[in-house]
C-alpha cells in the first residue's frame, strides 16, 4: 500500500501530526495530573509505575481527576479507534477491488498482521484500564502493561 501516492504527502503529514499531537496532549495531561497530586509516602510500595497505581498512592481524593482523565482519554481513544476502523474499511474495499486473487492475497497478508497488532494493543489497553477493581492484582497489571507496551512491535519494524 502506497499511502503517499494514494493520499498525497499533505494528507500523510496531517495524519502523522494528528497522531503525534493527540499522543503528546494525552501524555502531557496525564503527566501534569500525576505530578500535581500529593502522594502519601507512607503508603509507597514496589510497583510497576502506571498511572492507576500512582493514583492509589494519593493522599487526597482524586476521584474527579481520575474521572476527567478517563473521559478525556476515552474520547481520544474513541477518535483513534474510529479513524483506524474507517481506514481499514477503505483498505479492505480497495483490496477487494484488486482483480487478481494473488494480488488480493498479497495485500491481505500485508494488512492482517498490522490489524492483529492494533487489536492486541487496543484490547489489552482497554482491558487494563477498564477492568473492575475486584480482579486487579499487581501481577495482572504488570502482565497487561507488558502486553500493550512491549509486545506490539514498532510501526517501522519489518
Amino acid at each position: 500500500l502506497h499511502y503517499g501516492t494514494l493520499l498525497g504527502s499533505r494528507a500523510c503529514a496531517t495524519m502523522a501530526a494528528a497522531a503525534w499531537g493527540s499522543g503528546f496532549l494525552n501524555a502531557l495531561l496525564h503527566t501534569a495530573n500525576t505530578f500535581s497530586i500529593p502522594l502519601d509516602r507512607s503508603n509507597a510500595q514496589d510497583l510497576f509505575c502506571e498511572i492507576p497505581q500512582i493514583l492509589k498512592l494519593s493522599c487526597s481524593d482524586s476521584y474527579l481527576r481520575e474521572a476527567g482523565m478517563i473521559v478525556l482519554t476515552a474520547f481520544l481513544m474513541l477518535g483513534c479507534f474510529v479513524f483506524i476502523a474507517l481506514s481499514y474499511v477503505q483498505i479492505f474495499r480497495a483490496v477487494l477491488r484488486i482483480p487478481s486473487l494473488q494480488g488480493r492475497h498479497k495485500a491481505f497478508s500485508t494488512c492482517l498482521p498490522h490489524l492483529v497488532i492494533v487489536s492486541l494493543f487496543v484490547g489489552t489497553v482497554m482491558f487494563a484500564h477498564l477492568k473492575p477493581p475486584s480482579i486487579s492484582s499487581p501481577s495482572l497489571d504488570l502482565a497487561l502493561a507488558v502486553l500493550y507496551s512491549v509486545v506490539p512491535p514498532d510501526e517501522g519494524s519489518p
